[in-house]
């Protein structure tokens, strides 16, 4: 494909993390309004970050005034999961691929993003990536500004119900490849099962420093750890079917 089909592949398939995305920085956005940060501040926020956990972890801060160092340890704590997504990602961007184009592609890996492009056939193009990005960043950006601006207008229940939609779409990214294959089923389905009882037992047993980034990379390496060693995928012989312009 050339790099235009890759864009326009990427936009598609990131349409839906967009909407997802604005569903849910709405109410982020009447959160940083709350906790004092003004909508351009908190627009600035969401174009900077894309990352949910920490930027309601910030906000939440921010409002009790802790100082910048406990804000910049808890947000490498709970952002701490994209260099695992990153080094699996690399293993999909052919070998020649520039240290600008791995830059920029990393901007935008979050959970959603990350999810769509191990989905894809073959090697990972940096425009597809880019495409995935040009829709879902402005959503998330401008979700969080007109929710900054307008999110008081709005019913608490309205409010509330749309903090689902993310989840929802998460679903609808890991049911299709789990429905064509039985080990992915039952791999995040174990996934989800660990998370539940963790969460439980952390809050059972008041384990308060083991926050939920640290869930997650424990949860992510163990479960992959796991599944390569039971679950081997054979590599691939001879190049990659879908090479990046």
């Amino acid at each position: 494909m050339s790099k235009r089909q890759y864009f326009l592949h990427g936009m598609r398939d990131g349409m839906p993390i967009a909407i997802g995305y604005f569903a849910v920085a709405f109410a982020l956005g009447i959160k940083a309004v709350a906790a004092g940060i003004s909508a351009p501040e908190s627009a600035l926020m969401s174009l900077l970050n894309l990352t949910s956990a920490g930027e309601a972890a910030a906000i939440a801060l921010l409002g009790a005034g802790t100082t910048y160092v406990e804000l910049a340890f808890t947000q490498l704590v709970i952002n701490i999961r994209y260099l695992l997504m990153s080094c699996s990602l690399s293993q999909k961007i052919l070998p020649e691929t520039s240290i600008l184009h791995r830059l920029l592609m990393g901007y935008g890996v979050t959970d959603e993003i990350f999810g769509i492009s191990v989905a894809t056939d073959g090697a990972l193009s940096p425009y597809y990536s880019y495409g995935a990005i040009a829709v879902a960043a402005p959503g998330w950006t401008l979700g969080t500004l007109l929710g900054a601006i307008l999110g008081n207008v709005l019913p608490a229940r309205i409010v509330g119900a749309l903090g689902v939609a993310l989840f929802a779409m998460f679903l609808a990214i890991i049911l299709p490849p789990a429905r064509k294959n039985r080990v992915i089923a039952g791999i995040v389905a174990v996934s989800m099962a660990a998370s539940a009882g963790l969460t439980f037992l952390c809050e059972r047993m008041q384990w308060t420093g083991f926050t939920e980034g640290f869930r997650i990379i424990v949860l992510t390496v163990t479960i992959a750890l796991a599944a390569a060693i039971l679950f081997p995928v054979k590599e691939a012989s001879g190049e990659e079917a879908c090479h990046a312009d």
